[in-house]
């Protein structure tokens, strides 16, 4: 599952120019635009990274527990941030 504070802190980050848009009180935007185009962001952040698949840095090798270690971690990581993991 993503971390919503990722997908807004991207989402504040690239819309930065907005002057008619105020903080968020709790999930909501209190300007009815804003709010549509957060909801608009957050579809397409969540679509575009269920299309990249990105293969795994660390290779599994069995019998070398810190290569398993990085390698768990390294998914972890990836599939934190919404991506597909392979390999």
């Amino acid at each position: 599952m993503t971390n919503i504070d990722t997908i807004r802190a991207e989402f504040e980050r690239t819309n930065a120019r907005d002057h008619r848009r105020e903080p968020p009180k709790g999930s909501n935007y209190i300007d009815p635009m804003a709010q549509a185009d957060w909801e608009s962001f957050q579809k397409g952040w969540e679509a575009s990274r269920k299309s990249l698949c990105v293969k795994n840095p660390f290779e599994l090798i069995i019998g070398d527990p810190d290569g398993q270690w990085a390698h768990e971690v390294a998914e972890k990581s990836l599939r934190a941030q919404g991506f597909k993991v392979v390999g």
